[in-house]
């Protein structure tokens, strides 16, 4: 299980990276769109451009951080924290709904994570008495 937990890991950081790639991407779409706004015919499009501006930046803002939750569940995944276990089945559930390579990572999350074997690898430590 151990091996499934490290794959799951890097799965789940290369899934970030490519949600804040889009992120950045609606970004610079956002700034494109501003752009025709402060062109010479931004009276014409005002209303259209800036509503295309806000709702790329909105989605984009949202890309980035949702993103970097990944990125930083894979990093507390990796360093067998059990807080990053509680993260990534929370970003898990929510991934079933991203068709089809968030459910495939959801589902492979949830299987990896709650498991017996799983669970276990993000128990603390007990420390046992030295006589």
């Amino acid at each position: 299980m151990e091996r499934h937990v490290t794959v799951l890991g890097i799965l789940t950081s290369l899934w970030g990276a490519f949600a804040m790639l889009v992120g950045v991407s609606l970004l610079l779409l956002s700034a494109g769109a501003l752009a025709i706004l402060a062109g010479p015919d931004g009276e014409a499009v005002g209303f259209a451009a800036g509503l295309t501006a806000g709702m790329f930046a909105a989605a984009g803002a949202f890309a980035l951080l949702w993103g970097g939750a990944h990125v930083w569940a894979a990093v507390l995944l990796r360093r067998r924290q059990p807080g990053g276990r509680i993260l990534t089945l929370a970003l898990a559930v929510v991934n079933l709904l991203v068709l089809p390579f968030g459910t495939a990572l959801g589902i492979y999350a949830l299987w990896v994570l709650l498991t017996h074997d799983g669970r276990r690898l993000f128990e603390p430590a007990v420390a046992t008495p030295t006589p």
